[in-house]
């Protein structure tokens, strides 16, 4: 037995799509049972999960509560079986994705997680620029050259990922001071949880076959989209890595001051690559620039964090 768990927030036109693709998979022999956060909606979600209670597996739980990481552990409660599928509303997974996640996981007792390959679903065709930007960072779209086998934590990512149960049983849940929770966030909510266990001693494998197309929407396929993303990995990344420190570095302006050196390095290569009309050269710089950007705002917002005593981020275990 295994549960598929995800979280949902005023996608139902999508959403309706998805929760069809999903009533075709093929299911494993120990079965399944899918449990799904309504977190908030205020449009048609509860209408399209009602259409479906009697195709899938389903139980539906409602946290209205805003954030992802708090609807997922929510959602936890809920949760049977001896492994969790994590996912997300926009994903669409090939007819035998539980199978082969099912399959990895009693042929490999030795590792906890695991992350299958996510491939793009354009809703319409991308610009060629598209191609210059990070595909992991902007659309959480793995790379297809990973091969099967032991992987690094961070390389798994939401929309296609399964952790042992007993992992959570023991009192672990995710940290709801990262990841989605409103219009401006730290990004990085899933891979804050994998590298937490990743430190614990837990191993992650890589299901190559388990595949999912997670869908990009028309104005994701926008620069200015793409370049506020970075924004958000910055952030993330930045909280990810620095959490725990302690600010001994002299501080401007809310940040420690290497972090504008950085910024500065980066709006230097922007110009030289405006000056000389080299498009690609222009946009990955724009990409760093904004992603420094991102950690200067995270930076600033950890200083207080510490200054004040202030926490907002929760983890248990």
């Amino acid at each position: 037995m295994l549960t598929v768990l995800l979280a949902t927030r005023n996608r139902s036109h999508v959403f309706e799509s998805v929760l069809a693709s999903f009533s075709n998979l093929r299911p494993p022999s120990s079965g399944w049972r899918l449990v799904v956060v309504d977190n908030g909606s205020t449009d048609s979600t509860q209408q399209v999960i009602d259409s479906f209670r009697n195709r899938l597996p389903l139980h539906c739980l409602v946290e209205p509560r805003p954030g992802k990481n708090l609807a997922l552990n929510t959602g936890l409660s809920a949760a049977e079986g001896d492994l969790v599928v994590l996912t997300d509303d926009d994903v669409f997974p090939q007819q035998d994705w539980l199978i082969l996640l099912r399959n990895a996981a009693n042929a490999r007792p030795d590792f906890s997680i695991f992350g299958g390959s996510i491939l793009p679903r354009w809703e319409v065709p991308p610009p060629a620029w598209v191609q210059w930007a990070n595909q992991g960072a902007a659309y959480a779209v793995t790379d297809p050259n990973w091969k099967e086998g032991p992987i690094p934590a961070n390389c798994i990512w939401g929309p296609n990922m399964a952790i042992r149960a007993e992992v959570f049983q023991s009192g672990i849940r995710f940290n709801t001071g990262i990841g989605p929770q409103g219009a401006n966030y730290a990004q990085g909510g899933d891979t804050e949880l994998t590298r937490r266990l990743e430190r614990m001693g837990y191993k992650s494998w890589h299901v190559h076959s388990a595949v999912v197309e997670h869908f990009i929407r028309k104005e994701q396929l926008d620069k200015e989209w793409v370049l506020r993303r970075a924004i958000r990995h910055g952030r993330g990344e930045y909280r990810l890595s620095n959490a725990h420190e302690v600010y001994s570095r002299r501080i401007l302006l809310g940040a420690p001051r290497y972090l504008y050196r950085k910024l500065y390095h980066e709006g230097r290569a922007m110009l030289k690559a405006w000056l000389r009309s080299r498009q690609k050269e222009l946009f990955e710089s724009h990409w760093r620039f904004n992603y420094v950007r991102g950690e200067i705002l995270e930076a600033r917002t950890l200083v207080r964090e510490k200054t004040t005593g202030e926490n907002c981020a929760v983890t248990i275990g």
